[in-house]
């Protein structure tokens, strides 16, 4: 497998050089600073790179090979007129980062927002902090902050009033941050951050959109771009929606292995792949991580390895937890990785090892206090990285 890590550009408070001495050998970036619908332009495509990998001459070499995200634009996600001219800039963006070596990019199809979660700082018995999602704090917000209209026929009468105790507990700060925790540009999220009004306009364009409208706005897409990955060797890897179920009255579609199957049925090109992102798809309790991984092993073209630890009260509320010490079997999952690894060789595709990274990490140690993408911190990540590096080897050594 390799060893991938994510660089947000010149602006990270991780550099470049810090990225060398994790091991990894592979950086996962995008051209953030280039709106959605817009073409990356070749040159900028090949100026980045040149950054990334200025001092490989000198020193151990990084190499820029996996785009996370061209970021889709939300009139294809609406299927809206005219929206062939952002599916075409996508596909040109993917046909020059191709014409650079830059053939594997991750993607989603999120609409609106990106990952979301309560708690950016969530503070552990350890005293390292991590990312949360709490459902009853996501509910006060819904109900009670974005008075989102018709919320309240998706809750129960139970779940209503829990909600309404954590809000009138919170005072204006604290709900404003829980705004900005769930509405803001974080991390990822390839769009601009919203005020409440312009958030609440932009699920409104969602209201005639169910499940089955954006799934069809999705082939649309695929369709399109699907011929031309195979034309220039790219392999897409949708993201799983984060989390993994409806919410806000927004549709999700990639949020299960039946939605998985769906995916491929209709869309059977061997560009066609998931990034299997273990913390997303196991923050839902009926996905058999280990499982998905082997079922879906070909489609495989990168990984985000982190889990979560859920709430056993509370199934949908979930903590970002140690990359070993979750709900999922880390050490199951990343056998099937390998397995998938190994039958690749065999059938003569030695070149297609999956790409790996440690997905979000602990703000810990001496990066407590520093200025952060939130889950990017160094140290927390490094750790992960190191637990991943050192199942990989023992479960390697084994099968000599």
């Amino acid at each position: 497998m390799r060893e991938s890590w994510r660089w947000f550009g010149p602006e990270d408070p991780v550099s470049i050089a810090d990225i060398r001495q994790t091991g990894a050998t592979d950086i996962v970036s995008a051209l953030h600073a280039i709106p959605a619908g817009q073409v990356w332009p070749l040159e900028a495509i090949k100026a980045y790179k040149a950054l990334i990998e200025a001092g490989n001459a000198d020193a151990a070499p990084l190499h820029w090979t996996v785009v996370e995200s061209i970021p889709v634009h939300e009139d294809i996600k609406l299927g809206r007129p005219g929206c062939e001219k952002y599916i075409e800039a996508w596909a040109h963006s993917m046909e020059n980062l191709a014409a650079c070596g830059v053939k594997t990019i991750c993607y989603n199809f999120m609409p609106v927002i990106d990952w979301t979660r309560t708690d950016l700082n969530y503070k552990l018995p350890s005293g390292a902090y991590a990312l949360r999602f709490d459902q009853k704090k996501f509910a006060a917000f819904d109900l009670f902050i974005l008075k989102r209209e018709g919320a309240e026929a998706e809750y129960s009468d139970s779940e209503i009033a829990e909600a309404k105790a954590v809000y009138e507990a919170m005072d204006d700060a604290e709900r404003q941050q829980l705004t900005e925790n769930i509405i803001a540009g974080l991390p990822g999220k390839m769009t601009e951050a919203y005020g409440l009004d312009d958030f609440r306009a932009m699920l409104a364009k969602y209201q005639a959109i169910d499940a089955a409208a954006l799934r069809r706005n999705l082939y649309a897409f695929l369709d399109h771009v699907l011929p031309r990955a195979e034309k220039c060797g790219v392999k897409l890897a949708i993201h799983p929606d984060d989390p993994p179920r409806d919410m806000l009255g927004l549709p999700r579609i990639i949020c299960t292995a039946d939605d998985l199957e769906i995916l491929f049925e209709d869309q059977p090109s061997p560009s066609n792949g998931i990034t299997l992102c273990v913390g997303t798809y196991s923050s839902r309790p009926d996905n058999d991580l280990p499982a998905m991984a082997k079922q879906f092993g070909p489609r495989i073209h990168f990984s985000h390895l982190r889990g979560v630890s859920r709430d056993p009260n509370e199934q949908r509320s979930f903590y970002e937890a140690s990359h070993l010490d979750s709900d999922i079997d880390m050490v199951a999952v990343i056998k099937e990785l390998l397995e998938e690894e190994t039958r690749r060789n065999k059938a003569g595709q030695s070149g297609e090892e999956i790409f790996i990274r440690p997905d979000h990490g602990f703000q810990m140690m001496d990066d407590i206090g520093k200025k952060v993408n939130p889950g990017y911190s160094t140290i927390g990540r490094m750790k992960g990285l190191a637990e991943v590096r050192g199942v990989i080897r023992a479960l390697s050594a084994q099968s000599r």
